[in-house]
């Protein structure tokens, strides 16, 4: 296996066989990121597994896992392109914490697990490239230019601070970065998008499992709200009503009488009664729809 390897190295990537020293019986590979995918999937097996024989710190070991990491890297540009779109991070930087997520998997793999490397290491990549996104991001979007004013707002409080030995004011923060006042609060609003925070952290000083919470002080939809929108709405098309039709709705569901009691009242059947009140609803029905 090591031997068909070590041949398909040789046709189909950079070697040098000047150092035999230095790598042992690895090849000697001048640029692991010239190294084609489909190569880099068969090498990077033989180079794992010499990696797991070789003594941390020696110059085998990391000639090994430097080698690893060049042929690799294709994996983290092909995780990085789904977050080319995402954020206003550069995505040079998107690329380094993605490489660092592939020397994770790389020290982490074991070939007896029998899975892909290339299976294996992608979710780290993944991994720590979210992380970064979630540490390094904005909760809510702002412009750049508030961004960057939140940088300076803080390097501004940390001076001014020592300075005065105390927090800033407005007006202080204003007049140090020559900014208007509606700009230095502006800025100070934007920045309250940097960081989303649940609405389970405790409100104020207050710790602990009993202490109050965010959400216990938000509102919730009163349920009478919409009964009362619905009874405003129906008051003028009550008006509009008859009075017999006014009255049957009255007795039908003010004093909650039946069909038949409100026919023996009005001397009328309760066939008759059903039929007057199907209308009158259906009349109702027809106002409180909007149109």
């Amino acid at each position: 296996m090591v031997a068909s390897t070590v041949k398909v190295l040789e046709a189909t990537a950079p070697v040098r066989t000047a150092a035999p020293e230095l790598v042992d019986d690895l090849p000697w590979i001048e640029d692991g990121a010239k190294v084609a995918p489909k190569d880099a999937r068969v090498m990077s097996r033989l180079f794992l597994d010499r990696l797991q024989e070789l003594e941390e710190g020696t110059r085998e070991y990391q000639y090994a896992r430097n080698t690893l990491i060049e042929m690799n890297l294709s994996l983290v540009s092909f995780a990085a392109r789904r977050f080319r779109n995402r954020g206003s991070g550069d995505m040079e930087d998107v690329i380094q914490v993605g490489t660092i997520g592939l020397i994770k998997a790389i020290d982490r793999f074991d070939l007896t697990r029998e899975v892909e490397f290339t299976s294996f290491a992608i979710p780290y990549i993944l991994g720590e490239i979210k992380r970064f996104f979630r540490d390094t991001t904005w909760a809510v979007h702002v412009p750049r230019r508030l961004q960057e004013l939140r940088v300076d707002l803080a390097k501004s409080k940390e001076t001014l601070g020592t300075e005065l030995g105390r927090t800033p004011t407005v007006k202080e923060l204003a007049a140090h970065l020559e900014l208007s006042e509606d700009e230095v609060i502006e800025g100070l609003v934007a920045a309250n998008g940097y960081v989303a925070g649940s609405i389970d952290t405790p409100n104020g000083d207050d710790e602990g499992d009993s202490a109050p919470k965010y959400a216990d002080t938000m509102g919730d939809a009163d349920p009478a709200l919409e009964l009362f929108e619905d009874l405003h709405t129906l008051g003028p098309l009550l008006q509009q009503l008859d009075e017999r039709e006014r009255t049957i709705i009255e007795m039908r569901f003010g004093q909650e009488l039946t069909q038949a009691e409100i026919g023996r009242v009005l001397n009328l059947s309760q066939m008759h009664i059903s039929r007057l009140l199907n209308r009158t609803l259906a009349k109702l029905r027809t106002g409180l729809l909007p149109t």
